[in-house]
């Protein structure tokens, strides 16, 4: 839950999350603008063939729109505990609204040719999950280590920063499966979702596993 200091704190990262939401829109914009335009492409066949003709397509919405939402989810999360930004936060913010606008690319390229280049297919679009990742991280990992974040949720934020560094190794070891198998990286990225889906019940859960040791370390001495 947000705990805000003053009424300052509240407002120096307001324009720049409002700038990430307007960017998050655009993104999702041109999965919709790439959908029509497969139907304006297409305007001589009946509906039924179109829409049989091109399940890539909305294939490639669906998938665009859940990896943009999940991302924004994620984004949203981070940002209750931030109350304070400097301008070398703001340039890896807008790495990773950079990566944002990118993946309605890579997901058009997942769902166009994961049928006849799979391989490559794959491997672009999982680059950019792990190009997603290392940003992540870094907007936890600067926001922690310069003190941006309020000082009350400083402990439970550093277990964001450990889920978001568990994630930058999951995406490779999920990027190296494409080379090998189609099956497992769509798994794995699966898998994926449904975690950072819900960031912050898993960094609970870390920082629950971690007092549990810790107890268990201190009643073992």
């Amino acid at each position: 839950m947000k705990h805000h200091s003053n009424q300052a704190d509240e407002k120096e990262t307001t324009r720049i999350e409002a700038f990430s939401d307007g960017v998050f829109a655009i993104a999702i914009t041109l999965l919709v603008l790439e959908l029509i335009g497969t139907l304006h492409s297409h305007r001589s066949l009946h509906l039924r063939s179109f829409f049989i003709g091109n399940w890539q397509s909305f294939l490639a919405f669906l998938i665009g729109f859940i990896t943009i939402l999940v991302c924004w989810i994620n984004h949203h999360t981070v940002f209750e505990y931030i109350r304070k930004t400097d301008t070398n936060f703001m340039w890896i913010n807008g790495f990773l609204l950079f990566l944002v606008t990118f993946t309605p690319f890579p997901t058009a390229v997942l769902a166009e040719y994961l049928q006849t280049e799979s391989t490559m297919a794959l491997s672009i679009y999982g680059f950019n999950y792990v190009m997603i990742s290392i940003a992540s991280y870094c907007i936890c990992s600067y926001a922690y280590n310069h003190q941006l974040i309020y000082e009350a949720q400083k402990e439970i934020f550093y277990f964001y920063k450990v889920l978001y560094r568990y994630s930058i190794i999951y995406t490779i070891i999920a990027f190296s499966f494409s080379f090998i198998s189609i099956i497992v990286p769509i798994i794995l990225y699966i898998i994926l979702f449904i975690v950072f889906a819900a960031p912050g019940k898993f960094a609970y859960w870390l920082s629950n596993n971690s007092k549990k040791r810790r107890m268990a370390s201190k009643a073992n001495h």
